[in-house]
């Protein structure tokens, strides 16, 4: 979980037409971020219930994102953060998502496009901005944006609305939460270091096999 996905959050949580039940998908908080992945504060004095295919912190149900046992329309809102890139279909996960939901229900998504490896080997895929918005195609409402620069973002955001929606006021906040610094210099400096240890092995390896 990055700073400026929570503060996406929360003025989601301000702006958007919220109803309960609030379902979170991944709600389970890894060691390290139990504040930082915690989103019930931001909801507080509404039915919040956070699931995940795993027991642990933040998690009162056992659900599966791909294969939700809730009925038809019965769920208000959905949030699922840092998830998409560990499902296998992302595509099941979203109808499955769309099905739950209420008539002018509503679901919150984020995922990473440029990211590490993590909870190998359960990290399928990198979303750009396209493949959010791809994604939420089944909303008849839809919100797409991203943080970093428009040719090479790292983090991607988008919400999805079962009807009509107007978010210019979703819009017109964008900087409250792009202008948040989630990447140090210190990230920058061991990004390119990486990049340029692959460039030099790759130079060598192609050397060596002449």
């Amino acid at each position: 979980m990055i700073k400026s996905v929570k503060q996406f959050i929360k003025i989601c949580s301000e702006e958007l037409p919220i109803s309960e039940p609030i379902y979170e998908f991944g709600s389970y908080r890894v060691e390290g971020q139990d504040e930082l992945a915690n989103f019930r504060p931001l909801f507080s004095g509404l039915e919040y219930i956070g699931s995940d295919i795993r027991v642990g912190p933040g998690v009162d149900t056992i659900l599966d994102v791909q294969n939700i046992n809730l009925p038809d329309e019965s769920v208000g809102t959905v949030i699922c953060c840092e998830v998409f890139e560990h499902i296998k279909d992302p595509q099941k996960a979203i109808r499955e998502i769309y099905r739950i939901l209420k008539p002018s229900g509503l679901a919150i998504i984020s995922a990473p496009m440029h990211y590490h490896i993590h909870e190998e080997p359960n990290d399928f895929w990198r979303f750009t901005p396209f493949g959010i918005n791809y994604l939420l195609n089944i909303f008849q409402s839809k919100y797409i944006n991203f943080k970093g620069s428009s040719y090479d973002p790292y983090h991607v955001i988008g919400v999805g609305i079962k009807g009509d929606f107007d978010f210019s006021k979703l819009a017109n906040r964008e900087n409250e939460w792009k202008q948040i610094v989630d990447i140090t210099l210190w990230d920058k400096l061991f990004s390119i270091i990486v990049l340029t240890k692959k460039y030099i092995w790759k130079i060598f390896f192609k050397k060596s096999n002449k």
